[in-house]
């Protein structure tokens, strides 16, 4: 997957510095005598909202940090619904940096030279130590001045430290990352600004629902084999069992993984006859892994155990480290003694093996296909009901 990317500090703040007018003359001297926004709500009316962003490039989630920067918070709930941002846009973008919206001018397409520079000098800065990590939501201000937040903000792609402590952090997105990220990737002007309309159709503000429990996180060991998971591929099905009594980790680990889409999209990216075929690297999707299923992704401590390497055996790919496997898996196309007791064996090829024989045959560039494998979609399936 990619590495997160942090841009240069002088780079970001530059590139605020220009969409939030770097030219526009500083606030009104009478905003500065109190005329500076304070939500009346209380921390219990602000407390577990969160903000649904619907735009025309997809849909993220914000959650509020009133705690945070309870003004800020305040600010960017009555004008959510007063409908302040529907029509406006994300006028900026840094490709897997940042995104910028919420300037009213950005309704008027006539207005776009001026992009950047409205709904500004409303909120007085309420620094904090929310991180400026992926997903934080922060507000914009006129360069040099901290007391002129408003209705702008930015959300950041991926990690900038840099920022650390020179914007209020009043939000962070949980749910639908991959959107801001998809947004970052807009092409923009000379200036910066995103060429083609990416417009925020609505925001919704809903109390927080609860936590969705894991997938297959409660399950005894022995119910896990009532599973298995069919591989929808190119060439067709193929469908796995699992031996939860030898690698009950690594069993729970696909089926989530495989029950949430992570594998949906992906490709089998190598291919060595007669010993195996290698899928479920994550970098090989069609389409970037949506927030919701990037937390579940992590390393498995190995399960060697004694099931044999033969063809059709289900294993876990890894590094030079035993406990660095992760997502990626491989099916033997034949016996492969020497991977016994050094890779965790997880399941079996119930049914196809002539597809796997089809992945194996086709022309090769060293053990890279020549042509793409995709593993389009793989369903998980309960084929015995619970005693």
């Amino acid at each position: 997957m990619r590495s997160p990317r942090v841009l240069g500090a002088a780079m970001v703040l530059g590139v605020l510095a220009i969409a939030t007018g770097g030219l526009a003359q500083p606030a009104a001297k009478g905003a500065r005598r109190g005329s500076f926004f304070r939500t009346s709500l209380s921390a219990e009316q602000m407390s577990g909202k969160q903000a649904v962003v619907e735009t025309t490039a997809g849909t993220f989630v914000i959650q509020l940090l009133p705690d945070a920067a309870p003004h800020h918070v305040g600010y960017f709930l009555k004008l959510a619904d007063d409908g302040s941002y529907a029509g406006t846009t994300f006028h900026r973008a840094i490709r897997h940096g940042i995104i910028q919206g919420g300037d009213p001018l950005s309704r008027d397409a006539a207005q776009r030279s001026r992009y950047g520079t409205g709904g500004l000098g409303v909120l007085r800065a309420e620094f904090n130590d929310e991180p400026m990590t992926a997903g934080a939501v922060a507000a914009a201000l006129r360069p040099g001045d901290n007391d002129s937040a408003g209705s702008q903000y930015f959300v950041l792609v991926t990690d900038q430290p840099a920022l650390q402590g020179q914007y209020t952090v009043f939000g962070r997105v949980v749910e639908g990352l991959e959107v801001v990220q998809a947004i970052s990737a807009a092409p923009v002007d000379a200036q910066g600004r995103v060429v083609d309309r990416i417009e925020i159709r609505t925001v919704t503000i809903r109390d927080a629902p609860p936590p969705e429990s894991d997938p297959f996180s409660t399950e005894p060991a022995d119910e896990l084999s009532q599973y298995r998971a069919v591989l929808e591929t190119g060439k067709g099905t193929i469908a796995l069992r699992f031996r939860p009594d030898k690698a009950p980790n690594h069993v729970r680990n696909f089926l989530r993984l495989a029950s949430l889409g992570a594998y949906d999209g992906t490709r089998f990216h190598r291919v060595v006859p007669g010993f195996v075929v290698q899928g479920g690297m994550l970098n090989t999707r069609s389409g970037p892994l949506p927030q919701r299923i990037q937390k579940h992704v992590g390393m498995l401590e190995p399960e060697f155990n004694d099931l044999p390497h033969v063809k059709g055996t289900v294993s876990m790919a890894r590094l030079a480290d035993p406990a660095s496997a992760s997502t990626s898996f491989f099916l033997c196309t034949g016996p492969a003694p020497s991977l016994d007791g050094q890779y965790t064996a997880f399941g079996i090829v119930e049914d196809g093996l002539a597809v796997l024989d089809a992945l194996e045959s086709v022309a090769l560039n060293g053990d890279e296909p020549a042509e793409p494998l995709d593993l389009v979609r793989v369903r998980v399936e309960r084929v015995q009901a619970a005693p």
